[in-house]
């Protein structure tokens, strides 16, 4: 009984708290913002902030929702089918609530709490004036309660006409343009009583995401959709009549050209990082937040890199190259440093396409992930024999190698650095599609889903995927098998200049860091890729580095790392128009290299560091077994605990390793091929 009337103390004492709060509350609310309420200006006056971003050195580079100069206009000024629209889209019951709507404040604060989140806003065209002139953009159940205190206030002070003025005047509908009186010139170069039904409606219609559907740099076809559905709410709430409806679908609408952009640095990053904000706050929020936003952007080498991606697609050009994106992450955080979208915002036919993260065939540049699945699995070892004859797979799926020869038997080190296409579906089959598509996702590779869409030629890169979370998934063999999501923000501050977002490093193993350096030893053996590559992608310093060229030379690729940096490039026609026998090699791997040995130029030179547990033995490269010393047929290899071959090549019985005098034994380059192939370029 004792602990019944304690419990029931501790509930009358929570609800007098929760009383005294909500009783409280509206006080200490309005004598806060009171001295933003004392006038239309005041309120109109808070916002207007927009949003600057800043590289990682905190010099600012970007700035978004940028206001134009504000062209103020009184309500008598607007047409009243505008006025109209509004209401009828934005808050049908405008003329009867109090500055809120209670049955649609309930019906939110229930979807909230199934959904375990705050998205069902409820907010009539009073609390959005309040949210974006007054208030913190964020969402809370106490930001709301602030909303509609507000809201009640400012009914009480302001005429419903008045309120709806303040509001028109305040709203962003995109291209910087603030208030209905700038919304006009800038998108029909005309005064707002000039505005038609037809008008008014698109204007109406964007205004969710005015920049993602604006009819200048948008969606238009969103945009005119957007306007019909405006039309119809009008109709259906008797603003308009079906004639006026039919009249205003057919309306040719004059949009003016679009300025062009101040920003000229990092314009497909910028656009990542407002996409990135506006899966927490909607735009008219962002328009007014003031944020002020550190990136992960370099902005010297985002410089370098656009000038290195410019003067190679000039190279290319008579070659049939018009475009090639570039992205430079740090492998320990993941952290973007550089981001080339494409090699002209200004080209009309494609420059606005962000081909970083366009989906896009990967060529043989997707093969280590499938060789790295298949050591950590144990389906093979570095001593298995893989092998390069005319093969026929399931479903009479017959690959070929991209020269045309059959080299035989090998070993994986052989197969992967020299992108041998025939052994690769070999392992390709041995992992199987589902394990692939399964370990691709754990990489953070969103694009390869439904496992009946590929078969055992997504090893040779069939599989769509976009270059920057391909070029993370390096990252992660460079990170020890530790995965980090892509990052661009590093610190968000608000318009207070108080911090609200810091970007924290959050790593999830996905790979077996013993595997992770097989992959980094094979891929950065310049002795073992000299077969077909030659000295083309031997820089300056240790780095793993493999190439990708997709069926009829539609895409060029070159993903390559270091320890600390992880560069990848791709080179092409965003249109898919194929290219005059440009391969990874040739197209992608210059400007990888340039970028590679740039950004490193300052930093000393870094080996894959040999994990303790790895095993290492020299092998012979015609079976696979130990070999007793070095010699021109055989070479050092690393392998898997357990993993290393109980035979020598002569075929006797080796005793059991040991591992101290294994990890005594130091690599010297020798020749690994017995039978060397002519060099290709396709690769």
């Amino acid at each position: 009984m004792k602990i019944q009337r304690a419990f029931k103390k501790i509930i009358l004492l929570v609800v007098l708290l929760a009383i005294c709060f909500f009783a409280l509350a509206p006080i200490f609310i309005y004598a806060y913002f009171a001295p933003d309420l004392v006038s239309k200006e005041a309120i109109m006056n808070n916002n207007n902030k927009g949003i600057l971003l800043y590289d990682r050195f905190g010099r600012p580079f970007f700035k978004f929702y940028e206001a134009k100069e504000k062209i103020p206009v009184s309500l008598s000024e607007v047409p009243l089918y505008f006025q109209e629209a509004i209401i009828a889209t934005e808050d049908k019951d405008f003329y009867k609530h109090p500055g809120f709507s209670a049955p649609a404040i309930i019906r939110a604060f229930y979807f909230n709490l199934l959904e375990r989140n705050i998205e069902y806003g409820a907010s009539t065209i009073t609390q959005q004036l309040v949210k974006n002139s007054l208030l913190k953009p964020e969402k809370s159940f106490f930001r709301k309660y602030q909303e509609i205190i507000l809201a009640f206030e400012i009914e009480r002070l302001y005429t419903k006409k008045e309120i709806l003025e303040m509001y028109l005047n305040s709203i962003y509908f995109g291209e910087g343009a603030t208030g209905i009186g700038t919304a006009t010139q800038v998108y029909f170069g005309k005064s707002v009583k000039d505005l038609t039904i037809a008008e008014s409606a698109l204007l109406t219609g964007i205004l969710p995401a005015p920049s993602q559907y604006s009819p200048i740099s948008g969606n238009v076809q969103k945009a005119l959709a957007l306007q019909r559905r405006v039309l119809r709410k009008m109709l259906e709430q008797k603003y308009i009549t079906p004639t006026q409806e039919k009249e205003a679908k057919l309306q040719n609408i004059h949009i003016a050209k679009a300025k062009n952009l101040i920003n000229v640095q990092g314009i497909h990053f910028a656009l990542m990082v407002r996409d990135k904000l506006l899966q927490t706050y909607s735009e008219q929020e962002l328009a007014m937040s003031g944020f002020k936003i550190i990136t992960t952007l370099n902005l010297d080498w985002q410089a370098f890199a656009q000038d290195v991606v410019y003067g190679n697609v000039q190279r290319l050009a008579p070659n049939g190259v018009s475009n090639a994106a570039a992205v430079v992450i740090d492998p320990k955080t993941s952290e973007i440093l550089a981001l080339v979208g494409s090699v002209d915002w200004e080209n009309p036919s494609f420059g606005k396409i962000n081909m970083a993260i366009t989906p896009r065939q990967s060529g043989s540049a997707f093969k280590p992930l499938v060789y790295a699945k298949a050591f950590e699995e144990r389906k093979i070892t570095p001593s298995t024999i893989l092998k390069d004859v005319p093969t026929t797979f399931e479903n009479n799926y017959k690959p070929k190698d991209y020269d045309g020869y059959y080299r035989g038997n090998m070993l994986p080190r052989r197969a992967l650095a020299n992108s041998i296409n025939i052994a690769s579906v070999e392992v390709m089959r041995r992992v199987e599609v589902e394990n692939i598509l399964s370990f691709a996702k754990s990489l953070g590779i969103t694009s390869l889903k439904d496992p009946s869409n590929y078969g055992l030629s997504l090893v040779l890169g069939t599989g769509e995927v976009p270059l920057v979370e391909l070029t993370n998934a390096y990252a992660v063999f460079a990170n020890s098998g530790y995965f980090n999501a892509p990052v661009a923000i590093l610190k968000i501050e608000n318009k207070l200049d108080e911090t609200i977002y810091v970007s924290h490093t959050s790593s999830q193993k996905v790979l077996d860091g013993n595997v992770a350096f097989l992959i980094s030893s094979i891929l950065s053996d310049n002795t073992a890729r000299q077969e077909i590559f030659g000295n083309a992608l031997t820089i300056n310093r240790p780095a793993a580095v493999k190439t990708g060229t997709t069926e009829n030379y539609k895409d060029a690729l070159t993903i390559g790392y270091t320890p600390t940096l992880v560069v990848g490039v791709w080179v092409g026609n965003s249109d898919n128009k194929p290219m005059d026998q440009i391969a990874g090699s040739l197209g992608a791997a210059p400007i990888w290299a340039a970028l590679m040995m740039e950004f490193s130029k300052n930093s000393s030179i870094e080996q894959f560091e040999k994990p303790p547990d790895i095993q290492s033995a020299y092998i012979c490269n015609y079976n696979g077994l130990k070999a007793r010393i070095s010699t021109s047929s055989a070479y050092l290899e690393y392998f898997l605990p357990g993993t290393v071959p109980l035979k020598f090549c002569d075929g006797s019985l080796s005793k059991t390793p040991n591992l101290k005098d294994l990890q005594t034994l130091q690599f010297t380059p020798s020749p690994i091929f017995s039978s060397p192939t002519p060099q290709s370029t396709l690769n």
